[in-house]
């Protein structure tokens, strides 16, 4: 079969969960999710292609091969994956009502300031310049994230919250647009910040939807990163369990 995606071996990934419909992947750190410009071969993507290659070349690339949503690069945790055109559309309906959970931790310089917990409801606007960033703007589309303080102190703060829209960045920014950006995020946080870590310290730690073709609740968990865990030691914060609830 010939494959539209170059198939790479060395690309390493966790299976989190897989039926014959789906799959649920853990992203590394600095792994781009889909081939661009600049990463041809050396994506998730082509990592997945080298185990799942002929049931994601049946999806199609009208369906992104499966891909459901995408992590920035620095980015690390959870991704979906479509094995078939029957899965992929019924995820995607999932999407577009908003039934499907995406949770991330995230380390910030500082806790929100007003409320332990709460929404951002604010405007995303993508703009091309060298690369595709965001901001906040009343002309962008309507994106919403909900928040959860989970512990503090001076020096950064842990926060879970739940992208219930999902724009460019999203997270990132919206954090970033209420004084709290994240800690190693080299976009849209000061030079400090940006320098506080190795990388990005945010990690897409679970997903929770009801399976589109048995009715299953899925539920599913990613460990933290070993680099994430080491920051959160280094800064006085705790490590989260996974048991913990969530936003």
């Amino acid at each position: 079969m010939n494959l539209s995606i170059e198939p790479n071996e060395r690309i390493t990934y966790a299976v989190r969960y897989e039926d014959e419909h789906l799959l649920v992947v853990n992203k590394k750190a600095r792994l781009a999710t889909v081939p661009g410009k600049a990463h041809a071969s050396d994506t998730l993507l082509n990592g997945l292609f080298a185990q799942y290659g002929a049931k994601l070349q049946n999806v199609g690339k009208a369906r992104e091969f499966g891909m459901m949503h995408r992590l920035d690069k620095p980015t690390s945790g959870l991704l979906l994956v479509a094995l078939s055109p029957e899965a992929y559309d019924a995820l995607a309906d999932l999407f577009r009502k908003r039934e499907l959970a995406k949770f991330y931790y995230a380390i910030t310089r500082r806790a929100p300031a007003k409320l332990p917990t709460g929404t951002i409801n604010r405007p995303i606007l993508e703009e091309m310049k060298n690369m595709k960033l965001a901001r906040i703007a009343s002309s962008g589309k309507p994106a919403l994230t909900a928040y959860r303080l989970v512990e503090q102190n001076p020096a950064a703060a842990l926060l879970e919250c739940r992208a219930i829209t999902g724009r460019l960045h999203q997270v990132r920014v919206h954090l970033a647009s209420i004084g709290c950006a994240i800690l190693g995020d080299d976009l849209y946080a000061n030079p400090t910040v940006a320098d506080a870590a190795s990388r990005m310290m945010l990690h897409a730690h679970r997903l929770a939807f009801k399976h589109p073709m048995t009715g299953e609740q899925v539920d599913v968990r990613a460990p933290l990163p070993r680099d994430f865990a080491a920051t959160l030691k280094r800064i006085g914060l705790s490590k989260p369990t996974v048991e913990e609830p969530s936003a």
